[in-house]
């Protein structure tokens, strides 16, 4: 290719320019409409189906709706798996659809599963409610604000709050705004039973007065010559008052409601999900924000409604804040920035030291300059700002200068040998662009399995090979475009007399010893001078030469040091992704199972007491019956259930955070004996919940679960496990009425009219609604007070009979207390409990699940054919994610292999390049284990990206070594002459990427990453100068020459 990109650059200094100043406007407006959000955009690809079935028990539901629900699901083959509970009315059938389906194709899965489900809707039994579906799973609530006040009730709260989602709907950028804890109004009707009959008020008399009342029904109207006059017929009831006076007609006398039932309005009894602010009762309001949005700009938005909104409240009500996602973002963005400064000024620092300073100066013009360019890539692909893309844009860092270091390094050289500007910019294109390009490339491949990556963890992970891809590209552009236009501006004319002076920090070392300064080097026009013969070249091409001799002992020590390394790996230890930098604690409160939310709001408040008095506390909140809602985007969020409570705990500061965290689970499991307790942090990445799980599958449920016990005494027995339990399992409390089936016929009573009895007087039977502005609200008629809580009057309770008559319950059925399946869960159809643990140690899931092998494999030894035993949690999750990216490495493999090719056009130069890839590993394990850091799914990612960054050194010398011998030098000489020549590029640009990563390597998530690359690439440069020519030379059997250096 006979043009020249550098030498036109030099030749068009102008248009040069105008493109540089273009593309840093574009980058600086870029960057400033990037989309800033604390997680990437990531699918949840869950499902919920939903449907009741009034007064079946646990087991009923399984087998009837439940299993029918799994059956055709399975139809569909787009699922990874299918998770279902049968509870005592309720069925609900969780779709997880394969972790491989691409976003796009979620939707088209979702309409199938509607359509298979909507097939079956005939096939369910009688009086089935639903199915309902739900696949909004992935909204994140950023912020949560909370509105309490003592003096108010439920029904004013409501009303303020709807206000004030109004309003907030408004604001620019929210997408959603959900109101949490609300509690229904009702109007209640409570008559005892016994006065009901006493009196001979029927309840179907009250419900029919009612309804032929409260009807909204079309009176006509009148069409006269010139007007259409509307009729209306009063009736319709305006207040409680009202209904309280409705006259009944009772055996020929009409009485008034009121006289003989209690009417009052209140709220849904049993309550509903709630939500406790600093142990108060409040009504939540969350806020996400639309799609593509910046967090941050959305915050201060709503920091400006908020302010208004708080003066628009009457006295004593309160809106606080209970979560603020822009806040966590800001701290985290700044965070990232301060890091992302530090590794600039690093690598600027290295520029100047080891270049001079005019040449520095190219290296630090050129990083704002490719910055820019990124953001203008970032925006132009929607790659928004969030914790993976600041993290990767730090991790480019460090190599998006070594395009630079290399193309000016070669430009100043061959300056200081006497080529005039032109000349030095256009040997540096044919020398070093197309191997830098293909090193480039061969970098950037490396995060390929990242981007093939068809997984859930993949999909969060994306941004680091977009960003990174994005960066080298444009480096290099950078590097043969505008780097030789810097260097012609910037760099000194060696074709002048010219003193060049030692290194200042030479000068500064000389006078600080009080020795003479260093003599300065005086360049004579014309002269050819040679850099590489000063002490330490000459040092260095000793120290290559005798690895080139004594190769055979250079190639077998490296190849042991390898193997002990990958022995060595197993000391590492394991992890997915490390706990997030969020000051939240998550506390989860879990009683029996059947436990009423009276009983789970009790042991609430108990915990809320104790957490009132702890110092390092911003403020708390209570969900009771449920959990709370997605104000983070990877949360593991719970399920409703009336014997479930999660507190969301803030801390002052990280510091406190982890404090707080170890104080709490040891004195909340004293506070609370008899409730299972689990303290918590918000995790990274795709949600896993406890880090150890065991799962035992099998068709029958007495099996399963003694199998379970057996597991579950397993795990306990390990040292490094805590709070070991089955997910499911204990019985729930049931009364058993059983009729005498001759006598209640003879009675007129059947089993239907009996259970409808019970409902009316136990939990209340819905027989109209009160409309009151834009509420409907539900008008309920129950028994009094003593027959709805006192168990034992149950035998007492007052049956209608068809003679109008009415017998005590005792006479028509046998009354037994026993115990029922409360809860059933299936997985993909087989009955599975789950045995959940936490680790008490500082060891890995990994690690305690690998102690845990052999005697959980003698388990499985023993299980009965047809019985599962897996592994579940932490580890599970990271297979999955490893096995998304191995799947990639052919196709990186292919990549790579395909660029050598094209570059080196040899097959056995490029087979050597290929085999320095995997001797990184050597510096990973090594600081891998000094550092003590685990190997998680981000360092993989970024030993497998160190894999490309080895290569690109490799291929950069082997392209020397052959340019050389192609001029005519003895292959022995141009080894050793090449390896001198390139390596102070080699060095530097290591040197760059190593010290870029120190930065990085304090943040919690990409720690081991920057560890792991540090480590290895560090070794690698070493490998690279010493390793790779004893290598070469051996491969090609090359013979020192008599006249060789």
């Amino acid at each position: 290719m006979n043009f020249n990109l550098s030498e036109w650059a030099l030749k068009n200094k102008g248009l040069v320019l105008y493109f540089m100043i273009l593309l840093g406007l574009i980058g600086i407006v870029s960057y400033s409409k990037l989309s800033q959000s604390e997680d990437p955009p990531f699918t949840f690809k869950v499902m919920v189906i939903q449907t009741y079935w009034p007064g079946a028990s646990a087991k009923e539901v399984s087998l009837q709706v439940t299993d029918r629900i799994e059956k055709e699901l399975m139809t569909t083959g787009q699922y990874d798996r299918i998770m279902a509970y049968s509870r005592p009315g309720e069925s609900m059938v969780t779709f997880v659809a394969k972790d491989s389906l691409a976003s796009k194709d979620v939707a088209d899965v979702w309409y199938n599963v509607r359509k298979k489900v909507g097939d079956i809707r005939h096939e369910l039994p009688q009086g089935v409610q639903g199915p309902f579906f739900n696949d909004e799973f992935g909204d994140t609530f950023g912020n949560i604000y909370v509105l309490k006040g003592k003096d108010f009730d439920y029904a004013t709260l409501k009303e303020y709050a709807d206000r004030l989602q109004l309003q907030l709907q408004r604001v620019k950028d929210v997408a959603k705004v959900e109101l949490i804890g609300l509690q229904d109004q009702k109007i209640w009707i409570e008559i005892s039973n016994t006065k009901a009959i006493q009196l001979g008020v029927p309840v179907m008399a009250i419900q029919q007065a009612l309804q032929q009342q409260n009807a909204t029904t079309q009176s006509g109207f009148f069409e006269t010559g010139s007007d259409r006059i509307q009729v209306r017929v009063s009736g319709a009831l305006n207040s409680v008052e009202e209904l309280r006076q409705m006259p009944l007609l009772v055996n020929g006398k009409t009485i008034q409601l009121g006289d003989v039932a209690e009417v009052y309005r209140g709220f849904s009894d049993p309550a509903q999900p709630r939500m406790r602010f600093m142990g108060e009762n409040g009504i939540g309001i969350a806020v996400s924000m639309r799609k593509g949005g910046d967090i941050l700009a959305l915050g201060k938005h709503l920091e400006q409604e908020f302010a208004h909104l708080q003066k628009t409240l009457p006295l004593g009500m309160e809106l606080q804040k209970v979560s603020d996602q822009p806040v966590a973002v800001k701290r985290s963005i700044n965070e990232f920035m301060k890091v992302l400064a530090e590794a600039v000024i690093i690598v600027l620092l290295v520029s100047f030291f080891s270049l001079g300073f005019r040449t520095g100066l190219v290296v630090a013009f050129s990083i704002p300059l490719v910055l820019a360019m990124t953001f203008a890539g970032m925006q132009l692909f929607d790659v928004g700002l969030h914790k993976i893309s600041l993290g990767a844009l730090i991790l480019a860092l460090g190599l998006l200068v070594d395009d630079a270091i290399i193309a000016i390094e070669m430009m100043a050289i061959k300056m200081e040998q006497g080529y005039s500007r032109l000349q030095a910019a256009g040997h540096a294109w044919r020398t070093t662009a197309f191997p830098m390009l293909t090193g480039t490339l061969i970098t950037a491949a490396g995060f390929l399995p990242i981007a093939t990556a068809a997984s859930s963890t993949g999909e969060y992970t994306r941004s680091i090979f977009q960003v990174v891809t994005i960066a080298f590209l444009v480096s290099w552009l950078a590097a043969v475009l505008f780097v030789p236009y810097l260097g012609d501006k910037l760099l000194p004319d060696f074709n002048k007399d010219l003193i060049q002076k030692a290194p200042w920090y030479q000068r500064l070392w000389a006078r600080l010893r009080k020795q003479p300064e260093p003599a300065p080097i005086v360049h004579h026009a014309g002269e050819h001078y040679d850099p590489y013969e000063t002490r330490f070249y000459q040092g260095f091409r000793r120290w290559v030469d005798a690895c080139v001799t004594y190769r055979k002992t250079v190639i077998a020590a490296t190849v042991g040091i390898f193997i002990l390394s990958i022995l060595m790996f197993k000391l590492v230890p394991q992890q997915f992704f490390p706990p997030s930098n969020r000051a939240e604690i998550l506390i989860d409160l879990k009683l029996e199972e059947g436990a009423s939310l009276k009983a789970t709001e009790a042991a609430v408040k108990k915990v809320e007491a104790f957490l009132s008095k702890q110092e390092g506390i911003d403020n708390y909140v209570a969900y009771v019956g449920i959990g709370s809602p997605r104000f983070y985007l990877p949360l593991d969020q719970q399920l409703p259930q009336s014997s479930f409570a999660q507190f969301v705990v803030l801390a002052s500061s990280l510091e406190d955070r982890n404090e707080i965290r170890k104080s709490l689970s040891d004195q909340i499991r004293r506070l609370l004996p008899e409730v299972r307790t689990r303290v918590s942090l918000l995790e990274n990445g795709p949600p896993v919940g406890y880090p150890l799980q065991f799962r035992v599958s099998g068709e029958d449920l007495g099996l399963v679960r003694e199998w379970a016990q057996k597991v579950a005494a397993t795990v306990s027995e390990n040292p490094n496990t805590t709070n070991v339990h089955l997910d499911w399992g204990e019985p729930s409390k049931v009364i058993k009425l059983q009729i005498d089936q001759d006598r209640a016929r003879q009675l007129g009573v059947s089993s239907s009219e009996l259970a409808n009895v019970l409902n009316s007087s136990i939990l209340g039977a819905g027989i109209d609604q009160y409309r009151e502005k834009r509420e409907l609200i539900e008008i309920r008629l129950r028994g009094a007070q003593a027959e709805r809580v006192e168990v034992a009057s149950l035998a007492s309770l007052a049956v209608p009979t068809a003679t109008g008559r009415s017998v005590p319950l005792a006479q028509l059925a046998k009354i037994e207390y026993g115990f029922e399946e409360g809860l059933i869960w299936h997985r993909n159809r087989l009955p599975t409990i789950t045995v959940r643990a936490d680790i008490r140690s500082k060891l890995q899931p990994a690690t305690v699940v690998n102690e845990l092998k052999e005697p959980l494999e003698k388990i499985r030894s023993e299980l009965p054919n047809g019985y599962l035993l897996q592994v579940g949690g932490t580890v599970e999750e990271s297979a999955r994610g490893q096995n998304s990216v191995n799947a990639g490495m052919p196709l990186f493999l292919a990549v790579v292999m395909t660029l050598l090719m094209i570059q080196l056009k040899s097959f056995s130069r490029a087979f050597i390049v290929f085999l320095t890839a995997p001797l990184g590993i050597i510096g990973v394990v090594l600081f891998l284990l000094i550092f003590n850091k685990p190997f998680g799914f981000v360092a993989m990612l970024g030993t497998i990206a160190l894999s490309g960054m080895i290569m690109r050194n490799s291929l950069i010398l082997i392209d020397q070594i052959e340019q050389d011998i192609q001029a005519g030098e003895s292959q022995w000489d141009a080894i050793i002459n090449a390896t001198v020549r390139r390596c102070r590029p080699i060095v530097l640009t290591a040197l760059a990427a190593v010290l870029a990563m120190i930065p990085l390597s304090r943040s919690i998530f990409f720690g081991p990453m920057a560890v792991a690359i540090m480590g290895g690439l560090i070794v690698a440069t070493l490998l690279t100068l010493f390793f790779l020519p004893a290598l070469y030379a051996q491969w090609f059997k090359v013979k020192k020459s008599l006249n060789s250096v």
